[in-house]
């Protein structure tokens, strides 16, 4: 979001963005429809106590919150600290813990454009014969991925992947409106490929599995989530643990061989 936009005109987009009615809004917020109409045209300056409010009703993300506040002349409310600020290294000690935890399976962390932070000794012999361009820093993941030099060649489900990286990545723009995201969503679009192959292994239609082709086999992963519970900064709110699980045992067993 631009920040130089009128603050009014923001609170309406991600109102609309949510779905929402003036009145819908006004009612979870407590305020009148005619206050809030107010806000959103300009004519009334919300204070930051109640810009604040909007956007926690809104579910509008930190960074986007500071942009809020700055185009309405208040000062930030979130810091933006680098991960290995003094302030964050109890954060950062988390993350480690636990990539260090999960081996010998794979996990990873990610920014919101999903750039990786770090990750753990077991996602390092998966990256054979990518192509060194795409490991260079930032090394995006879902480039990574999805790339016909990246790991796309040796993903056996390849077109039910691609579908569920770029479903992801769709909702994931619905909540932030973020313009990089955007863009890397056409990237991704565009690349060559989709169709479905190599069979389909069923997992009771409760996970969308990456069956992934290596010189140990074809190993079945999972992936869940894991992110901070309560951030107040903005870098904590955006970051990310991916931990792969095996999706049976035959991968279990390569991978502890391994």
């Amino acid at each position: 979001m631009n920040q130089l936009r009128p603050v009014g005109d923001q609170l309406r987009d991600w109102r609309q963005r949510r779905r929402l009615s003036q009145m819908d809004l006004a009612l979870d917020a407590d305020i009148s429809t005619r206050h809030l109409s107010f806000v959103e045209t300009g004519r009334s300056t919300p204070s930051r106590d109640l810009l604040l409010h909007l956007a926690d009703q809104l579910g509008v993300p930190l960074r986007e919150r500071n942009a809020l506040l700055l185009s309405a002349g208040y000062a930030p409310a979130y810091a933006e600290r680098p991960l290995d600020d003094p302030a964050l290294a109890a954060a950062r000690a988390a993350v480690d813990l636990l990539l260090k935890a999960h081996e010998p399976f794979p996990a990873l962390a990610v920014d919101r454009h999903w750039n990786l932070v770090a990750a753990n000794g077991a996602v390092g012999p998966f990256l054979d014969g990518v192509s060194p361009d795409l490991l260079g820093p930032p090394l995006n993941v879902l480039r990574l991925s999805l790339h016909p030099q990246g790991l796309a060649p040796r993903i056996a489900n390849f077109g039910e992947w691609r579908t569920h990286i770029l479903d992801r990545l769709r909702q994931q723009i619905a909540t932030t409106a973020d313009d990089r995201l955007i863009d890397l969503h056409a990237e991704l679009s565009g690349y060559p490929g989709g169709e479905e192959g190599g069979g389909h292994t069923d997992y009771g239609g409760v996970v969308v599995p990456m069956r992934l082709r290596t010189p140990a086999g074809e190993l079945n992963f999972f992936s869940t989530i894991t992110v901070f519970g309560t951030p107040v900064d903005v870098t904590l709110a955006e970051l990310a643990i991916e931990a792969f699980f095996p999706a049976d045992e035959a991968t279990a067993s390569a991978l502890r061989a391994v």
